[in-house]
C-alpha cells in the first residue's frame, strides 16, 4: 500500500471524483488503480467563499516500486507504515496472580482491554456504577439538584469522558500509533465508522453510553472483572512496593502490579495516596468559565457562505490570549452543538464541564475560557491545588443560590463589571439551572482580569465572540488534575514498584484519546514486568494536551 496525501477537492465534489485526482495526480489507468481507502479527510476553510477538502488516502496500485521510483521527489507519497498493534506478549497459563486495574474511564478501560487481549484477566475496581445506573444519577442531579458523591459526572463507568463532547483527536506524539489501536476498539465495539478518517473524529454521550458497555463485555469474556461501586480506601505497600488494595468494604485484594488510573477528581484517593508516601507533585492547571454563544454564530464567523452544510457539522474553535499580567487565556474543551453541565462530585460545590451529542445540534456552541495557574499560585504543598478547587467551587455553590444552580451573567455585563439581572437572546444550556448574578467574586482577581481582557480579543477573531448576549457559567475547575502521580522510565511510580499511575488523574493525559493511549501504554508496562520482559521507553513525560 502506498500513502497518497493533500489531494484538495471542492467541498460539494461528486463521489467519483477523489477517484480521478488520485489517477490525474499520478497518471494512472484506471485498471492500474487497485484500491483506494481514505485515511484521513479534513477541509481548508482559509478560504471561506472556496472551501477545500484535504484528503490523505492508502492506494493500492499494480507496482508499487515503479511509482514510487517515477514519484522519488514527491513528498506526498511514501509507503504505507505499519499501524497495526502488535502486543508485547500474552499470559503464561499458570498466571501467578492478576494484576488490578482501578478507575474505569478511558485510561483505565484500555489498561484493561490489552491486559485481557494478552490474556491477564485484569480485576478491575470502579467506585461509581455501570454507565446506565450512573447515567440515571447524574440525570438525578441535572433534573432534580440531586447528587449522588458516588454516581454523577466524574465517576463510574467510561469516566468523565462519557459525558463530553467524546473528542478522539489529541496533541500528543504518537510514533507507535497506539491511537489507531483506540480508535479500532471503539469502532469494533460501535462507534461510526468514520471515526477512522475524519479529522477531528467523536462519538458524543449517548453512543459512548453502549460503547462502553460492549467494550466491558469484552474485557469480561476474556476472563477480566470489573466490580463496580468498589472504592479503594488504602494501599498495601511492603517495602516500597504494592501488594494489594483495600476497599471501602474492608476486603482486601492482594497482587504485585496495580494501576492507578483514578481520573482527576479522586480527590479523597489522592489523599490516601499522599498519607502513604506515594511521591506526588503539584502541577499547573486552569480555571475559568463557560461561554455559550448561538452556534450558528460561530458556524457564520467560521465557514462563512458554508455554514450548515452536513458534511461540516456544527463549526469548532481553538483560541488563545496572552493578557498584560502574564496570564494565558485560553479556550477549553470547545462542544459545538451542546450542552453546559453540572459536573461536581462533591456535596455543596458547582462545577462546569461541557458536552454534545453525536448530533451537535443543539442550539448553542459552549466552550471553557480559562485562565492557566501554577502551583506559585497555591503554595501549600502537593494537595494545595485540590483545596484550591474546592474552594472556588464552594464559592459558586454559594453565587448559584446553595442548590446546584451554576452563577452566570451576561458577557456584556461581566466586560462592564456589573452583575446581570435578566438574560438576553441567548438561553443557557446549563442544568439544573443557573443564577443570574456578578462573577467577578468567584475567581482570584487575575483571572477575572485576563478574562475581561481576551473576550474583546476573541472578537477580533471570531466577529461576534463578546456579544453582550453570550452567557457565562461559573466555574470550570477540573480542567486537569492539580497534581502528578509522577512515574519513572518503567512506567512505575517513583517510590512504590508495582503502582502504576496512568492517565488524567495521574498527570499524564487530557482526553479520551490521550487517555485511551497512555493506558495502553501502561498495560503493556504491567505485561512486561509480569512477563519478565525488559522495560520499553519511559512514557515518564506527561501528555500535553487539552483534556475532554
Amino acid at each position: 500500500m502506498l500513502r497518497l496525501t493533500e489531494l484538495k477537492l471542492p467541498l460539494d465534489h461528486p463521489a467519483d471524483a477523489l477517484r480521478a485526482a488520485i489517477l490525474q495526480r499520478l497518471a494512472l489507468k484506471d485498471d492500474e488503480l487497485l484500491s483506494v481507502n481514505i485515511f484521513k479527510r479534513s477541509h481548508d476553510a482559509r478560504k471561506k467563499h472556496a472551501l477545500l477538502l484535504v484528503y490523505a488516502v492508502d492506494i493500492e496500485v499494480g507496482n508499487e516500486a515503479a511509482l514510487l521510483k517515477k514519484f522519488r521527489n514527491d513528498r506526498n507519497l511514501a509507503p504505507t507504515p505499519d499501524m497495526a498493534y502488535h502486543f508485547v506478549g500474552h499470559a503464561p497459563a499458570n498466571l501467578s496472580h492478576r494484576p488490578i486495574v482501578v478507575g474505569f474511564g478511558p485510561s483505565g478501560i484500555f489498561s484493561a482491554l490489552v491486559l485481557a487481549q494478552m490474556g491477564f484477566r485484569p480485576i478491575v475496581l470502579e467506585r461509581g456504577k455501570a454507565v446506565r445506573e450512573r447515567t440515571q444519577d447524574t440525570w438525578g442531579l441535572w433534573r432534580k439538584h440531586t447528587l449522588n458523591p458516588e454516581s454523577n459526572v466524574q465517576f463510574g463507568e467510561g469516566g468523565a469522558g462519557t459525558f463530553s463532547d467524546g473528542k478522539l483527536y489529541s496533541q500528543i506524539k504518537d510514533p507507535k500509533h497506539y491511537g489507531r489501536k483506540v480508535i479500532a476498539e471503539f469502532v469494533k465495539a460501535g462507534a461510526p465508522e468514520e471515526i477512522r478518517y475524519v479529522a477531528k473524529p467523536h462519538i458524543g454521550t449517548f453512543r459512548l453510553v453502549g460503547v462502553v458497555e460492549t467494550m466491558r463485555h469484552e474485557i469480561e469474556s476474556l476472563g477480566g472483572e470489573i466490580r463496580f461501586q468498589q472504592r479503594v480506601t488504602d494501599l498495601l505497600i511492603e517495602a516500597g512496593h504494592i501488594r494489594g488494595v483495600t476497599l471501602a468494604s474492608g476486603e482486601t485484594l492482594r497482587s504485585d502490579h496495580v494501576i492507578l488510573a483514578l481520573g482527576h477528581s479522586a480527590r479523597d484517593t489522592f489523599e490516601v495516596l499522599h498519607a502513604r508516601g506515594v511521591f506526588m507533585e503539584a502541577k499547573p492547571f486552569s480555571i475559568g468559565f463557560r461561554i455559550e454563544h448561538p452556534q450558528s454564530l460561530i458556524d457564520q464567523a467560521r465557514l462563512g457562505p458554508n455554514a450548515g452544510n452536513a458534511l461540516l457539522g456544527a463549526a469548532d474553535y481553538k483560541l488563545v490570549h496572552h493578557a498584560k499580567n502574564g496570564r494565558a487565556v485560553y479556550s477549553f474543551c470547545m462542544c459545538p452543538g451542546g450542552t453546559v453541565v453540572a459536573a461536581t462530585s462533591e456535596e455543596g460545590r458547582v462545577v462546569t464541564n461541557g458536552m454534545s451529542q453525536y448530533s451537535r445540534n443543539e442550539r448553542n456552541a459552549n466552550a471553557g475560557i480559562v485562565v492557566g495557574i501554577t502551583p506559585a499560585d497555591f503554595p501549600g504543598g502537593v494537595l494545595a491545588g485540590v483545596e484550591l478547587q474546592r474552594q472556588l467551587e464552594s464559592r459558586a455553590f454559594e453565587l448559584g443560590g446553595g442548590n446546584y444552580d451554576a452563577p452566570a451573567q451576561l458577557v456584556g455585563d461581566f466586560l462592564q463589571g456589573k452583575a446581570s439581572t435578566q438574560l438576553g437572546s441567548v438561553e443557557p444550556s446549563y442544568k439544573p439551572g443557573v443564577h443570574l448574578t456578578d462573577l467577578a467574586p468567584s475567581l482570584p482577581d487575575y483571572a477575572i482580569a485576563a478574562i475581561r481582557e481576551a473576550i474583546p480579543a476573541f472578537d477580533q477573531q471570531i466577529k461576534g465572540f463578546a456579544m453582550k448576549d453570550a452567557v457565562l457559567t461559573g466555574v470550570e475547575t477540573r480542567t486537569s488534575s492539580p497534581l502528578r502521580i509522577t512515574r519513572g522510565d518503567d512506567f512505575q511510580s517513583l517510590n512504590v514498584k508495582g503502582l502504576y499511575p496512568a492517565g488524567e488523574g495521574a498527570g499524564y493525559a487530557g482526553g479520551i484519546l490521550s487517555a485511551g493511549v497512555d493506558g495502553i501504554k501502561v498495560a503493556e508496562a504491567v505485561a512486561r514486568a509480569m512477563l519478565g520482559l525488559p522495560a520499553a521507553d519511559s512514557g515518564a513525560r506527561p501528555n500535553p494536551d487539552c483534556g475532554y
